[in-house]
């Protein structure tokens, strides 16, 4: 544990400062910090936040949902079938357990709340043969300044060299470490938690304090443990509306607060989108929207086109450069590259998508069986598989006339 030592003191002279929790039985990807609220922010403390969960897994989800698809260079590129080991691998199944959604899922979650999504290398010989991911792994640069990655197993730390592992750096990644979305936003994400502990404790009292008790006696130590034990039999959301009976000079003085102020609404919807500038994801994706704002129409659309171009397709590219260079063989193996089917993103309705094949089809740009494919249809064959394009329009000197 030494090094995990050196590691934390390391942030606390960079200014990093309440870390919680340290001990040898816990994985460092665990710690949290204490915010300036109170809370402490992890990344599993940050989850239980809606707006966090909602950023993470719409992100994950439709990143992992997406296909991902092994083409070969040439006159164009073309399509390599499943059965290529490393295509069936990345897309099918990357491990014993996990489907290709579940793992890049998996994947896309902890780089985007950790700064880095760490997969072990599972091989046989040099053959790769799987990925798994690596929940608990903490990358770091060694005394020789090369990458080596912590992990936790079953309470023991081990320690991984680079080319055991497949690593997916975040944003901001100058150094080989991604920069975590949680720990930079620290402030905000503990003002959340301390706004929903709040509200939460609000409701555990009966939803807000609904008065006061003042007397003109001063209460002898055993006479406030007694009216604290009294009280007590009042507090509770199921206990709201019984009646006490006071006495002893006991007076009764009501406070009035407004139950939006006690739910703390106005903080909340804006740490929402607080919450949605860190992860980059339009506040609409997560079911939230602004005052006024509907969620339907051609605005709510370009918000849509918005995130999938400036955020849904960067981790994309990313984590294609990052298969290309960590996982395609060198050499005449370079001549495979993988890529995500962005199209798969941009579901229409049924009247608008086929409206765009029967134009792709009528330009050439698609054959009928392609267009067929796209639908989940049979393909028909012979002309069926061929180039087409419509003629409406052609040279003059072209058209033959019927001369009487």
């Amino acid at each position: 544990m030494k090094a995990a030592w050196r590691g934390v003191k390391a942030e606390l002279a960079a200014g990093h400062s309440g870390w919680e929790n340290l001990t040898d039985a816990q994985p460092l990807s665990s710690f949290g910090r204490k915010s300036k609220a109170g809370a402490v922010v992890s990344p599993e403390t940050a989850m239980s936040l809606s707006a966090v969960w909602a950023c993470v897994s719409r992100t994950a989800s439709v990143i992992g949902s997406l296909p991902l698809d092994m083409y070969q260079r040439g006159d164009g590129a073309t399509r390599v079938s499943v059965d290529h080991d490393l295509a069936g691998m990345l897309s099918e199944s990357p491990n014993r357990e996990q489907t290709g959604l579940e793992f890049w899922e998996s994947m896309v979650a902890h780089t985007l709340l950790r700064g880095n999504g760490v997969a072990e290398r599972l091989q046989v010989g040099n053959r790769l043969v799987g990925l798994r991911p690596l929940i608990n792994a903490d990358p770091r640069r060694d005394s020789d300044g090369d990458l080596v990655y912590d992990y936790w197993d079953r309470g023991k730390k081990y320690t991984m060299p680079a080319s055991k592992v497949f690593h997916i750096r975040g944003f901001g990644s100058g150094d080989g470490l991604g920069l975590s979305a949680v720990r930079y936003g620290l402030q905000s994400m503990g003002a959340a938690l301390a706004a929903d502990e709040a509200a939460a404790t609000f409701f555990e009292n009966g939803m807000m304090p609904s008065g006061v008790l003042t007397s003109e006696q001063v209460l002898t130590d055993v006479q406030r443990k007694q009216l604290t034990a009294m009280l007590m039999q009042y507090a509770g959301s199921k206990k709201v509306g019984k009646i006490m009976a006071l006495e002893a000079g006991l007076k009764y003085e009501q406070l009035q607060m407004n139950p939006e102020d006690v739910q703390l609404l106005a903080t909340r919807r804006h740490q929402i989108e607080d919450v949605c500038r860190w992860f980059g994801t339009p506040p609409i994706v997560i079911g939230h929207s602004s005052e006024g704002q509907t969620m339907w129409g051609s605005g709510v659309e370009a918000i849509m086109l918005s995130w999938q171009t400036m955020g849904i397709n960067p981790l994309l590219t990313r984590i294609e450069r990052r298969i290309q260079k960590d996982l395609v063989l060198p050499g005449p193996g370079r001549r495979f590259f993988f890529e995500f089917n962005r199209e798969a993103m941009l579901q229409m309705d049924s009247k608008s998508k086929a409206d765009l094949l029967n134009k792709m089809v009528s330009v050439g740009i698609l054959t009928r069986d392609e267009a067929r494919a796209k639908l989940n249809e049979q393909a028909r064959g012979g002309a069926a598989d061929q180039l087409m394009a419509q003629m409406a329009m052609a040279p003059i000197e072209n058209l033959k006339g019927n001369e009487g």
